[in-house]
């Protein structure tokens, strides 16, 4: 039994790290499923040129907003240079 679930956590891992873009996609992380894939954010801080899934570039420049895919933004909200803007 601990073996299966070794085996499965592996390949749970390595499916996710497949899908979703360079970062991959954390499908333990949301227990109910988003109500939307794109969120509207606000740039803390200059940050430079972002890429998203479809090849498009975005500046991300101190108080520029953007609405732009939720997995995407993940890494920079908790990093701080993205704010989620809620409504």
């Amino acid at each position: 039994q601990v073996e299966w679930f070794n085996r499965y956590k592996k390949s749970l891992a390595t499916y996710m790290r497949s899908v979703g873009g360079e970062e991959g996609l954390d499908l333990t992380q949301d227990i109910k499923p988003p109500k939307s894939l794109y969120i509207e954010v606000r740039c803390l801080r200059d940050y430079g040129e972002f890429e998203i899934d479809d090849g498009t570039t975005v500046l991300l420049k101190k108080n520029s907003q953007h609405f732009l895919p939720r997995w995407k933004c993940e890494q920079l909200i908790r990093q701080g240079v993205l704010e989620h803007i809620l409504s």
